[in-house]
């Protein structure tokens, strides 16, 4: 087991329904080890690499309504 632990700026957050939204869309997610959000938007995923990957995380949380945000300055 490979797990990764990443930090992603998401948009969308901006109560805690929202947290709660984001959480009711990761759940029972297949190598999702954990997740936290914040209200500012900072979502921490520890994932298995070996059962899921960021890419099929991010298709979920955008189904849910949240996208990844660029990083400030790009």
């Amino acid at each position: 087991m490979s797990t990764v632990t990443e930090t992603l700026h998401v948009s969308g957050i901006r109560c805690e329904r929202c947290v709660g939204r984001l959480a009711v869309a990761l759940e029972g997610f297949e190598g999702l080890e954990s997740a936290s959000a914040n209200l500012v938007g900072d979502v921490t995923l520890s994932f298995d690499e070996e059962r899921t990957s960021k890419d099929e995380i991010l298709a979920v949380l955008s189904k849910a309504g949240f996208r990844e945000a660029a990083p400030f300055g790009e």
